[in-house]
C-alpha cells in the first residue's frame, strides 16, 4: 500500500504547488486586451513585447537592483557574523545569536510597521534606500544561518596547517577557508535574492512612492494583472529551473 499511496499524494501535491505557475505561464500568452482575468485567445506578442504594459519593466528593474544591492551587503555581513559566531568566544555572543534569529521569527507585518516608524521619527525620505536597509535587515538572518552551518562544519585543522606551512592569518582565510564556504555563500546569496526580490509586506511598508514588482502585481490584481507581468513571472520562474537542474546535472557530474 506504501508503494502505491506515496506516489499518488506526492503526485497531489505537486499537483497543487504547480497550478499557480501553469496558471501564470498560461496567462502569459493570453489576448487579454483591457484585462487578463478571462481568456480570450492565444497570441505570441505579450513575449515579444514583455514592456508593453505601463512600468511592469520599471518596477522589475527595481526589483532587480534593490535584490542585486541587498544581496551583496547582506551577504558579506552575514558570512562575517557567521564567521565570528562560530569560531570566535566573546562576551554578548549567546545574545547575538538570539537577535539574529529575531528578524526571522517576527511578523513581517509587525517588522514593516516597525521599520516605516523609525524611518518615519528619524525624518527619513521613503523610497528605494530605505527599502534597501529594510532588505538587508531581514535578509541578514537568512545568510547568517546558512553560513554558520557551513562555517561549521569545517574542520579546524585545515587552517592550522596551513598556519604550520608559514601562511598569514589573511592567506590561510583567503587560499583555505574562503574556498570551502563558496558552497554556503552561494545558497545564502541566492536564498536572500529570492527572498529580496519576492517580499512585497515589509517593502509596501517602506517604499513610499517606489515600486517594485510585487507591488506592481498587488496594485494591478484589482483590474486583471497584465499578461507582461505574467511573462516576466515566467521568465524568473523558467530561468530559476534551469539554474537548478544545472546545479543537479553538474554535482552529478562531478560525483
Amino acid at each position: 500500500m506504501g508503494r502505491a499511496v506515496v506516489p499518488v499524494f506526492a503526485s497531489l501535491a505537486f499537483l497543487y504547488l504547480l497550478v499557480p505557475v501553469a496558471y501564470t505561464v498560461l496567462f502569459s500568452f493570453n489576448d487579454s486586451g483591457k484585462t487578463n482575468l478571462v481568456w480570450r485567445g492565444f497570441t505570441l506578442d505579450n513575449w515579444r513585447n514583455p514592456c508593453g504594459a505601463p512600468q511592469v519593466c520599471e518596477s522589475f528593474a527595481n526589483s532587480l537592483e534593490v535584490g542585486l544591492l541587498a544581496t551583496l551587503v547582506a551577504t558579506v555581513l552575514g558570512t562575517l557574523i557567521a564567521i565570528a559566531l562560530v569560531r570566535y568566544r566573546f562576551r554578548g555572543r549567546a545574545l547575538a545569536n538570539l537577535l539574529i534569529f529575531l528578524p526571522m521569527s517576527t511578523p513581517e507585518v509587525v517588522l514593516g510597521a516597525a521599520l516605516l516608524a523609525q524611518f518615519l521619527s528619524l525624518r527619513v525620505q521613503l523610497g528605494f534606500w530605505t527599502v534597501v536597509a529594510a532588505h538587508v535587515m531581514f535578509c541578514i538572518s537568512f545568510v547568517v544561518v546558512t553560513v554558520k552551518a557551513r562555517v561549521a562544519s569545517l574542520d579546524p585543522r585545515l587552517e592550522e596547517a596551513a598556519a604550520d606551512l608559514y601562511a598569514s592569518p589573511w592567506h590561510a582565510f583567503w587560499r583555505v577557508t574562503f574556498p570551502l564556504l563558496i558552497p554556503g555563500i552561494a545558497a545564502a546569496a541566492l536564498l536572500s535574492f529570492s527572498l529580496s526580490f519576492d517580499d512585497f509586506i515589509v517593502t509596501n511598508f517602506n517604499s513610499g512612492g517606489f515600486t517594485t514588482f510585487p507591488k506592481f502585481v498587488y496594485v494591478s490584481a484589482t483590474r486583471g494583472i497584465p499578461p507582461q507581468a505574467n511573462v516576466i513571472g515566467s521568465f524568473m520562474f523558467l530561468l530559476a529551473l534551469v539554474l537548478v537542474v544545472g546545479v543537479q546535472v553538474g554535482r552529478r557530474r562531478r560525483r
